[in-house]
């Protein structure tokens, strides 16, 4: 089993630093940090090459049930709720779940106010039906261990000029790093270092619930 990198397709992103930024400064429509854009982006080894693309931005039927996607956990910090919002990106198992099953385990970390949720830009990391169906065919699965999270400088920064802000939507930047390792039958594997930058909801005497990502790392 030859070993070879996967693209997936990143759909559309929501201005999410424009919805952490406008809640710290008040700046109703800045569009600045994390740009909207499409494209591909790298997301680990894989024993498929990648099928044609198909769109990721409809959440799925409740009824498919969530496989082994866990349960979004009960957690008030925003650090800690991004760690294990991470882990939930970089983790899968298509031998135990199907597509709809991962898809629908994702939506339930999602923040349930539709005027800051951006389930594209989350479900866009996800293969298309026909690479899933490839991955399952060599049984892949991966794996994830995180490393370290932090507020990123540019949101430290925003916080600290305008600390009440935030509580206009209490949306916090967060990057994250770990790693993934991926594995398929007859031994087939790799590794390799990951990093991401969310944005998670928590609301006072409320448990977080995951908004969006950012199209690249903030530092």
């Amino acid at each position: 089993m030859h070993r070879a990198t996967t693209h997936w397709t990143i759909g559309r992103r929501i201005l999410v630093a424009a919805v952490v930024i406008t809640a710290l400064l008040g700046a109703a429509g800045l569009t600045a940090w994390f740009t909207s854009r499409g494209g591909q982006t790298k997301t680990g080894v894989s024993p498929a090459a990648p099928g044609a693309s198909s769109p990721a931005g409809t959440a799925p039927k409740p009824s498919v049930g969530t496989g082994s996607v866990p349960a979004p956990p009960k957690i008030t910090d925003p650090l800690a709720y991004a760690r294990a919002a991470a882990v939930l990106l970089w983790s899968y198992d298509t031998r135990t779940t199907s597509r709809d099953q991962h898809l629908a385990g994702m939506n339930a970390w999602m923040t349930r106010e539709t005027k800051y949720t951006d389930w594209t830009a989350i479900s866009g990391q996800i293969p298309d039906p026909v690479l899933w169906s490839r991955m399952a065919d060599n049984a892949q699965y991966a794996t994830a261990a995180v490393g370290e999270a932090h507020f990123p400088s540019a949101f430290k920064q925003a916080l600290a000029e305008n600390p009440s802000a935030i509580t206009e939507a209490y949306i916090y930047a967060v990057t994250v790093t770990g790693k993934q390792t991926i594995a398929w039958q007859n031994g087939g594997g790799g590794a390799e270092d990951r990093a991401v930058t969310l944005a998670v909801q928590c609301r006072p005497s409320s448990d977080c619930a995951l908004v969006s990502l950012a199209p690249s790392v903030a530092p």
